[in-house]
């Protein structure tokens, strides 16, 4: 696996947090803004565009987790996150992706869970 990597964000910006609602990593917008997401960028399209970082994140998210080693980790394996690159998860994300993502990975044959807990494994 590359090391790529999100950004960690700095305390003064916590309350700017946004989740992505596919995958659940935390960043701040000017983040999803300058690189989009760094594990659904190719579903989520959110570089560059902040009505699309609004409707693809939300500021509703509990818990973090900050997930070093993705590969090793019985957490990010939990989580889901296992294949994703290294940098800070929220626990639970309340919302659900927009109706174009969710029809994308239909007909990629993908299954969506959300990740607010409402779908068990």
């Amino acid at each position: 696996m590359s090391q790529v990597q999100a950004a960690i964000p700095s305390q003064p910006r916590a309350k700017q947090l946004r989740a992505c609602l596919l995958c659940s990593i935390i960043q701040t917008p000017a983040d999803f803004r300058k690189h989009g997401c760094p594990n659904c960028e190719e579903l989520m399209q959110m570089k560059g565009y902040p009505d699309r970082i609004q409707a693809c994140t939300t500021t509703h998210f509990e818990g973090a987790i900050a997930v070093i080693n993705p590969e090793d980790s019985w957490v990010a394996r939990w989580q889901r996150t296992s294949k994703y690159v290294r940098g800070m998860y929220a626990v639970r994300v309340k919302g659900r992706i927009p109706e174009d993502v969710e029809a994308e990975l239909e007909n990629r044959n993908i299954k969506y869970r959300p990740r607010d807990g409402s779908e068990q494994d």
